[in-house]
């Protein structure tokens, strides 16, 4: 254990975006054989605009990411947080920090980018997209990964996750976060046995549904559990859903103006 933590703690760079690219090709890969939906669209065309929502948060994470180390490794020389206060073997350290972390850095601020006007009108741009695929998940305005990173922030101070945790947790989370915007087709009796613990596609396709209350569902990335121990988990045949917003045009999502403007077009919310 002590080994694969070392790992982690000294990921170069490189590895770190072989993980991310890597679980991207892949999937894409995959999507051309075994798709959920054949969309009539350039492929091409509609990843170039998710992945240029990829490259701002890429640059994010190099100008503020350092913020981030740098909490990691106060946490881990000053042993704060809950964590290191249950004084928690290592491996437990690692499951339980990767537990806690999906809470903190996915279903909190997702679940408040849903119920708070003003944030939503950024996160409108992640579900925005109408031909939902692996690099969906790549699509976030820049002002929602402030939100993301300051949760992420706040979670490390409070669980007590180290740099080596946190490496892992991005990587992992990347991982999830292909898998479930797949456009892939996996069968129920594979996806929902996956879902009793885990984030699984079918399960997270529910929450691009294009209108309430089915895109209120659904807010974790990693851990399922999230969901149902707070009541918002669903689970329903991916066939039936259609995705987008039912208060946007459609013809939008690949606008990449409009979608950098989204959060600021006035008269642009969903109710409630």
């Amino acid at each position: 254990m002590e080994a694969f933590y070392s790992y982690w703690e000294n990921i170069s760079s490189l590895h770190r975006i072989l993980i991310l690219l890597g679980g991207m090709i892949f999937f894409w890969i995959l999507e051309g054989y075994y798709a959920l939906f054949r969309f009539k669209n350039n492929r091409y065309k509609h990843a170039g605009i998710n992945l240029v929502f990829l490259f701002t948060t890429v640059l994010l994470n190099l100008v503020f990411g350092l913020i981030t180390i740098k909490v990691c490794a106060y946490v881990a020389q000053n042993q704060i947080g809950l964590l290191y206060w249950l004084g928690v073997p290592l491996w437990a350290h690692i499951i339980l920090g990767l537990f806690f972390m999906d809470f903190f850095g996915q279903y909190a601020p997702h679940w408040i980018m849903h119920h708070n006007k003003v944030l939503w009108k950024f996160h409108m741009v992640h579900h925005s997209d109408t031909k939902v695929d692996v690099t969906t998940g790549t699509r976030h305005h820049p002002g929602e990964w402030l939100l993301r990173e300051s949760f992420t922030i706040i979670g490390i101070l409070a669980t007590g996750i180290p740099i080596g945790i946190y490496f892992l947790y991005r990587s992992v989370s990347a991982i999830f976060t292909h898998f479930n915007h797949a456009n892939i087709k996996v069968p129920e009796w594979i996806d929902r046995p996956i879902s009793w613990i885990f984030v699984s596609p079918n399960m997270h396709k529910v929450h691009h549904h294009y209108k309430q209350p089915l895109t209120d569902t659904n807010y974790a990335n990693i851990f399922s559990l999230w969901d149902k121990i707070f009541g918002t988990f669903v689970y329903v045949d991916p066939g039936t859903l259609r995705y987008g917003l039912d208060i946007l045009d459609d013809s939008t999502d690949e606008d990449l103006l409009y979608q950098f403007k989204l959060p600021f077009i006035k008269n642009k919310n969903k109710e409630g």
